[in-house]
């Protein structure tokens, strides 16, 4: 992969573009937040984020992980007990996507008058 002398998230074949697309991916922001609460095993993270598939959320699990965000801890026991938990650097991402996740819930009703107004507005 080659080198730019300074990341430029506007040119395509930067890899800024590749980092956005893990971290601006639904799964991946509402597992990060997750996650920021504290170290979950996989069937916590699929009971307490509603409308994950077990396939989804272990494809996610694994680009964070490959990413460097997310680390996941074996422990040696029968049945197997997986662990996942942020990395420093998953935990870099605490207070950015925390705050996109509370403003979505903050501004979920404005959002969706406009997107009313606007299908009312707009011929199909």
């Amino acid at each position: 992969m080659p080198k730019f002398p300074e990341p430029d998230i506007f040119n395509a074949n930067c890899p800024t573009q590749q980092v956005l697309d893990t971290i601006a991916n639904k799964w991946s922001v509402i597992v990060v937040y997750s996650l920021s609460f504290g170290t979950k095993r996989h069937s916590e993270l699929q009971r307490q984020i509603n409308g994950v598939s077990q396939k989804m959320l272990t494809q996610t699990l694994r680009n964070l992980e490959r990413d460097g965000l997310v680390v996941r801890k074996v422990y040696p026991v029968v049945p197997p007990k997986v662990e996942y938990s942020l990395t420093p650097l998953g935990e870099t991402l605490i207070e950015p996507l925390g705050t996109i996740c509370k403003w979505a819930e903050t501004h979920i009703d404005e959002m969706q008058a406009a997107r009313e107004r606007y299908d009312n507005t707009v011929e199909h």
